[in-house]
């Protein structure tokens, strides 16, 4: 399952053509230009058939997301075209302001925009542009003390991850707990995709 489908409201992504799908160490990757910025991220299927980049900032954005999967701490420079509400887009700014290797609770962010961890987390769901916007560094609380105490460690190479099993190979249920959800869902393929995220960003 694709994450047009795990988002709700999307339908409007399904009617257009990727600017390109590239191979991702967990699946595929589409992703929609309007113009030069970047207007959608989409998680797809392993077995979703790649597509060329149909322009010069479709290979330009090829480049940046794959290089992206060597090197997390990698910083996108990529014009955005975010469609939301004034408050999306405030939490939408604020998740970019969360360092690579870090998270931040529900209830921490909540409290820094004074709203609720629930707003927060709605917020996180309508993200368009996952990644680039790091709405997978916003978990539950304690995540990173049931972190620690897991034999998680460090990231491996991509390439030898397996999306379907990163996450319970670990073999902790509070792990799973405490990561909260990703695009609308709290367990399946997109909490592993979380996770994977979580861990690749850890790595060096």
């Amino acid at each position: 399952m694709d994450n047009q489908t795990m988002r709700c409201g999307r339908t409007s992504v399904k009617a257009r053509e990727y600017d390109a799908v590239i191979a991702a160490p967990f699946g595929r990757v589409g992703f929609i230009l309007d113009g030069d910025a970047l207007v959608d991220v989409s998680f797809l299927d392993s077995g979703a058939p790649l597509s060329p980049p149909r322009s010069a900032q479709a290979r330009r954005v090829s480049h940046v997301l794959r290089s992206y999967f060597t090197n997390p701490r990698l910083s996108f420079r990529v014009p955005l075209k975010l469609a939301g509400t004034p408050f999306q887009q405030r939490v939408w700014r604020a998740l970019r302001r969360i360092p690579t290797g870090r998270t931040l609770s529900y209830g921490a962010l909540a409290r820094m925009l004074d709203t609720s961890a629930r707003a927060v987390g709605n917020a996180c769901r309508a993200n368009p542009i996952p990644i680039v916007i790091p709405c997978h560094r916003v978990v539950a609380s304690g995540y990173g003390d049931v972190q620690g105490r897991t034999s998680v460690g460090r990231s491996q190479p991509p390439a030898s991850r397996d999306i379907s099993t990163s996450l319970y190979s670990t073999g902790s249920r509070k792990l799973r707990a405490t990561m909260g959800g990703f695009m609308g869902k709290r367990s399946g393929s997109p909490l592993s995709l979380k996770h994977w995220l979580l861990e690749h960003e850890r790595g060096e």
